[in-house]
């Protein structure tokens, strides 16, 4: 008797995703040191290994079981209040209390390490946690970025009186963030808000509707509000935090109207909201609002580029681990040449990404300690990355799900819900069009530009040219400088801003991979020449002039 043998789909299932990518231990030792690397390694592969097994599992059950929006108790009292999956609510207490994921940038603590961990170890294990959960991820940096525009512009009372629990690992003492910015008439138009905030015995009250909250219930939430007979456009509006709860315990006088049935990040709710008067407090500086919101903003299109390198970085371990463990015509599917390119366009573009996170995340490092110089390079980084890596997202996402077939569509696997995912990041926290223009707009007025130019001349000062990829990498820092400095001064180039963008991303990305390459070398690591192709493949397919119709 023949024994029938099965031929199953290759299911990563279980499998450490921090083994399977060990690239990424090598960059991060490079960008955080020997020393800082042997402290949090250990976190590093214990999220790996979460993310890899029960993460998983709990991300598709929460992506399948919503939140759901209550206005009554059942015996008709007010009683509104998120109802959110258990799966949810324990991806929260691994993200906020297990990891202190919103709690290592503003206090030492987390792992029992003596001072605040570095940017790199917080973008660093949300690079790997976002493997497993997208939705929970907004919540996690709008906390975190809130935490740090209180710090950075609020009264010294005010902070005092809500860090400790923004900051918490304790999970039922915590208090989540927000940010409530849009509205109706009023998405990338900030300048056209109309909520209105009212003086009244001495204390802020807020009026209007909110169009989309995400996180609506959280604890403490940011605002932009136009305080009564305040100038029009962006110079009248105020920052104000809003307590969902007042310190006597009493819900504030703002509604949950209703939840948005969105087509990704499911598992996270987001809201309409209306302000009946909602006590709020002033947080900066009147009529400095939109400039201390964009703090935040920026600190969150920052993680919604690491979110998406992420994101990247999980569909290319899944392609490549089906690619590996399948056969057809008689090969692995890795053998074939067609798949074996499509995998390494894959790569090439979620390689980019992360390099330009981790030079990204450092010079936030470098910008906080009061560098001038890395400020402006942080300037232009931020929004060069939510421009191109939270495009690119979608791309490689949909390339993935292409890659396992069919059950790439079937809802039981995570491809469907990463790509609907990786649609969210070039959406929020501004569109790719109002993005691009905020790089010309940091070229024109901030010499951010400039600050980039240098700063990649310096690295590569530091690459090894034996084989002459110096030259090949400055020549696209100088063409790719060049018309973004030119598209940027003239408004009749307008059109032009995300051509150049997109060409500043990919040069300064091939130039941080040649870097890595050299550095890495001086360190007899194996990754090294790795790199190096990386970014010479950035200079042939993506810089570079190619006739589609010429022969290979």
């Amino acid at each position: 008797m023949t024994a029938h043998v099965h031929r199953n789909i290759p299911d990563s299932a279980g499998l450490n995703v921090w083994h399977m990518d060990p690239d990424y231990a090598d960059l991060l030792r490079l960008y955080l040191g020997a020393g800082m690397f042997a402290q949090v390694a250990p976190q590093f592969e214990r999220m790996g290994g979460l993310v890899g097994g029960r993460l998983e599992k709990l991300a598709l059950e929460a992506d399948r079981n919503p939140p759901v929006l209550h206005i009554r108790a059942r015996n008709g009292a007010d009683a509104e209040w998120i109802e959110k999956h258990p799966s949810y609510v324990e991806l929260e207490r691994v993200a906020f209390s297990e990891f202190g994921l919103a709690a290592m940038s503003h206090r030492p603590g987390v792992f029992g390490h003596e001072a605040k961990l570095p940017a790199v170890v917080k973008y660093g294990l949300v690079y790997l946690f976002v493997q497993a959960e997208f939705g929970l991820c907004c919540p996690l940096s709008m906390t975190d970025s809130l935490t740090r525009t209180l710090v950075k512009f609020g009264d010294p009372d005010l902070v005092a009186q809500h860090f400790d629990a923004l900051t918490t690992q304790d999970f039922d003492a915590l208090a989540q963030g927000s940010m409530f910015m849009t509205e109706q008439v009023a998405g990338s138009d900030v300048g056209a808000i109309e909520t209105t905030a009212r003086l009244v015995d001495g204390q802020w009250r807020l009026y209007g509707d909110k169009w989309f909250c995400s996180n609506p219930d959280a604890a403490l939430g940011m605002v932009l509000a136009r305080p009564e007979g305040g100038a029009a456009g962006t110079r009248g509006l105020s920052l104000f935090l809003l307590p969902r709860h007042l310190p006597d315990g009493t819900r504030n006088a703002y509604r949950i109207l209703r939840l948005k049935d969105k087509m990704g990040t499911r598992s996270m709710a987001s809201g309409e909201i209306a302000l009946d008067g909602a006590t709020a407090w002033l947080v900066g500086d009147p009529g400095q609002g939109f400039k201390q919101m964009a703090d935040m903003i920026n600190n969150s299109r920052l993680a919604n580029g690491v979110r998406s390198a992420g994101m990247m970085r999980r569909s290319v371990n899944e392609a490549r681990f089906i690619a590996e463990n399948r056969t057809a015509f008689g090969k692995r599917l890795i053998d074939l040449p067609l798949m074996r390119r499509q995998i390494d366009k894959m790569t090439t573009t979620a390689e980019q990404a992360r390099s330009f996170v981790l030079q990204t995340a450092q010079m936030l490092d470098r910008a906080d300690s009061g560098d001038e110089h890395a400020r402006r390079v942080l300037r232009i980084l931020t929004p060069l990355v939510k421009f191109r890596a939270c495009r690119d997202a979608r791309k490689v996402a949909g390339d993935a799900m292409e890659v396992r077939g069919g059950c790439g569509y079937i809802e039981e696997w995570s491809d469907a819900r990463v790509l609907r995912d990786a649609h969210l990041g070039s959406i929020w926290e501004g569109t790719s069009n109002i993005v691009a223009l905020d790089v010309a707009r940091a070229t024109r007025r901030e010499g951010a530009l400039d600050a980039l130019d240098t700063h990649l001349q310096g690295l590569l000062a530091e690459v090894d040219d034996s084989e002459g990829d110096r030259a090949a990498l400055d020549g696209a820092r100088v063409r790719a400088v060049d018309l973004m400095r030119e598209v940027a001064h003239k408004p009749e180039l307008e059109s032009e801003v995300r051509r150049a963008a997109s060409g500043l991303y990919n040069a300064a990305s091939a130039v941080m991979m040649g870097w890595e390459s050299t550095q890495l070398a001086r360190q007899s690591n194996r990754a090294s020449g790795a790199r190096m192709q990386l970014a010479r493949d950035v200079l042939a397919h993506k810089l570079s002039v190619r006739d589609p119709l010429a022969r290979a």
